[in-house]
């Protein structure tokens, strides 16, 4: 039985754009992966500002928000798999964030 598998070691990002509903990741072997953004609350609850402050990490297998300590891998978004923090943290994390105005 063979079985497929996406080979996401060599894939990496090379721009992003986070939109009001979703995150598009431009990847370095041309394709572009769109996610819903409530699939990641830190994004969907940050400003435009927040959002738009972010950098490579992991040679560009994954992308890092310091302001909203969030960070996202490839793999997750190539495999369809959105945050798995639990409801619980989220609500402590989201309470501890200044309120947007």
């Amino acid at each position: 039985m063979s079985s497929s598998s996406v080979d996401t070691e060599h894939v990496v990002t090379v721009n992003i754009r986070v939109t009001e509903d979703a995150l598009c990741v431009e990847l370095g072997d041309g394709r572009t992966i769109t996610a819903p953004l409530a699939w990641y609350p830190h994004l969907f609850h940050g400003t435009a500002d927040e959002r738009r402050v972010w950098r490579l990490i992991a040679a560009g297998r994954g992308i890092h928000w310091p302001d909203l300590d969030e960070d996202i891998s490839v793999a997750n978004l190539l495999s369809g798999r959105p945050s798995a923090e639990s409801q619980k943290s989220l609500k402590k994390r989201l309470a501890a964030r200044p309120q947007k105005k």
